[in-house]
């Protein structure tokens, strides 16, 4: 009932703040002065404070303060979700989440921040946005090493871009083109894709002339020099690598630099200068760092490694190879590759299911309100399960500490009575105490064990051998026995629930020795193994009797007490102890095998 409660509560006040405007009277989104995003973020109106916070995290991302920046976006979407904007209004928030999961390497959700901004680009016809969207959904599957995915989006932008007039963006989307083209070609080898790449690179250095933009000037020069130098023609290669350099400014095109730098090292080390080539990689790793982004930190390393390794200085490559296979096993996770895989498949499924958004606001309620009633029913049904096995687990803790607590009275029955004949038979007052000792020993335990759940091995393996000794008056000559344990194995430490092997060492002296013309033997090992105690029981008896009846007044009760034990230590500590009984196959007698779970004193508070 309170779930449901706070659930239409919450569809309620969702509803409610649908109605609130989406306007922000007064101040302009379009200053981005500090004073007016400050008036922004200061306003009574959430249209107003989610266009100020959105202002800050592109502020942000350009200074690579990506925790401020998340911090923002979140700000931002929170407050226009309390107003009522148009769908268009979400799109830049959604792509600077693109842009931040991107710098943090986070692939699955920068897919899904693109999926959800291009429907939103093409139903607003927005060309250029439709475009970079797709170029961006393509990078993305390009860093996860599937080009073919990659390039099928970038066959979707190319004839976007081609009805664009020239502009500085347009320039950019070439660029883009050419980049999704030329990693085609290498990736495949194929060097058709390469002559496609300079298409698309000499029409973006054209546009980028064009409209006087030296950025992307810069970007075309360098795929320009990478298509040389994939063909081999390093001295054309380093060409335009020197002209774009010419145009570079540090502090203001870092990011080119890297790849310039980069670039440049990995031409002079296919030409043999490996002593210059590593100090334009050391340039190319310092510019990666201030752009705090790993992909290209690690592309650094590579380039170091490759350059070290070829002039033979291997110290120096070992320690560049250990740093990029750090960096490219974070960014590399087959299960990420799955999730993104499947957020493309829910998005495309999605995009062909148009009636699920055209569904009324109305009906969307009584959606949601179905779901809490279902959500309700379940955790009622859960709640009332719960209680029937707690039921259950105490009936049977009771039905436990009863067969614990009536340990065969036949036993004590019969040793009192043979202590009564040994005290009138022998003499040693010594004798007589110490058997009495254990015997009052033996009581004290099997009484103090009704509600006592656990005790150490090192206790049990003393109550084990007290049992057996007074057995031992009990029937003199009839069996010897051995208890072992590993001196090393901790037997004051390691806990076992209490009277679990005695109930089988009672079968095997009253049931396996009966009849038997030669000595009984018992052995009752202690041993770990895989992180688990095994105990194993075995005597030399008669095995298990084929007459049901006798097998089920015995042995049975024995198991059944031992199983309904193991289950209440599984259910409470979500363990899987179990154990067996069976007929020894290279000899006499009977085997049984406990498995528990390797617990200690300190895991599990101990009374008394």
């Amino acid at each position: 009932m309170k779930t449901f409660l706070i659930l239409s509560f919450l569809i309620l006040n969702v509803a409610a703040a649908a109605q609130v405007g989406c306007n922000c009277t007064g101040l302009s989104e379009n200053d981005k002065a500090a004073s007016t995003v400050q008036r922004l973020i200061a306003s009574s109106e959430a249209g107003c404070r989610a266009i100020g916070y959105e202002l800050l995290a592109e502020d942000m991302l350009r200074k690579k303060e990506l925790d401020s920046a998340a911090l923002y976006l979140e700000n931002s979407l929170s407050n226009y979700k309390k107003t009522s904007c148009a769908e268009r209004r979400y799109l830049n928030v959604y792509k600077l989440f693109a842009q931040l999961s991107d710098n943090k390497v986070d692939f699955q959700s920068s897919l899904d921040y693109n999926l959800k901004a291009l429907p939103i680009a093409e139903k607003a016809d927005l060309p250029m946005e439709q475009a970079g969207i797709l170029l961006n959904i393509a990078q993305v599957f390009n860093r996860l090493k599937q080009v073919e995915k990659g390039i099928q989006y970038t066959r979707l932008s190319i004839p976007i871009v081609a009805k664009l007039l020239p502009s500085v963006t347009k320039a950019e989307l070439l660029n883009r083109i050419t980049a999704r083209y030329f990693f085609y070609s290498q990736d495949f080898k194929d060097s058709k894709y390469a002559d496609t790449a300079e298409i698309f690179v000499s029409q973006a250095l054209e546009v980028s002339k064009e409209v006087k933009n030296v950025k992307e000037q810069i970007i075309a020069l360098t795929r320009m020099n990478a298509i040389y130098e994939s063909r081999g023609e390093y001295k054309k290669a380093l060409g335009y690598i020197d002209n774009a350099l010419k145009m570079c400014v540090a502090g203001v095109y870092n990011r080119q630099l890297t790849t310039l730098y980069g670039d440049k090292g990995n031409l002079l080390m296919n030409l043999g200068n490996s002593k210059e080539a590593r100090q334009f990689a050391d340039s190319c790793l310092l510019y990666c760092v201030i752009e705090k982004y790993p992909p290209l930190i690690a592309n650094a390393y590579s380039l170091i490694y490759e350059i070290e390794n070829k002039a033979g200085n291997y110290k120096e490559a070992i320690w560049a190879l250990n740093n990029e296979k750090k960096i490219s096993d974070s960014l590399s996770s087959t299960e990420r590759t799955k999730a993104v895989n499947e957020l493309e498949k829910k998005y495309n499924q999605a995009k062909n299911e148009k009636t699920i958004g055209e569904l009324a606001q109305q009906k969307k309620i009584y959606l949601l309100l179905a779901i809490t009633g279902l959500l309700a029913l379940i955790a009622i049904g859960f709640f009332i399960r719960q209680q029937s096995l707690k039921h259950k687990q105490k009936i049977l803790e009771t039905e436990q500490r009863l067969n614990r607590a009536r340990m065969n009275p036949h036993f004590f029955f019969n040793a009192l009575s043979t202590l009564h004949s040994f005290a009138i038979r022998e003499k040693d007052t010594d004798i007589i105490a110490s058997n009495l000792s254990k015997f009052s020993h033996i009581m004290r335990k099997t009484l103090e064990s009704t509600y006592k759940e656990y005790v150490t091995v090192e206790q049990e393996i003393d109550f084990l051998n007290e049992y057996l000794d007074v057995q031992k008056i009990r029937f003199p000559k009839k069996f010897s026995y051995e208890v072992i344990a590993n001196e090393k194995m901790g037997t004051d430490e390691i806990i076992i629930p209490s009277m679990i092997i005695q109930p089988f060492v009672e079968n095997s002296i009253e049931h396996g020795f009966s009849g038997i013309d030669y000595p009984g033997y018992i052995k009752i090992l202690f041993t770990v193994l895989n992180k688990n105690l095994q105990i194993e029981i075995t005597d030399n008896g008669k095995g298990l009797v084929k007459n049901v009846k006798e097998k089920n007044e015995h042995i049975s009760r024995a198991s059944q007490i031992v199983k309904d034990r193991i289950y209440l230590l599984n259910a409470k500590l979500k363990t899987k102890a179990s154990f067996s009984i069976d007929n020894a196959t290279d000899s006499k007698g009977v085997i049984v095998k406990i498995n528990l779970p390797l617990l200690y004193i300190n895991d599990i508070k101990i009374e008394g």
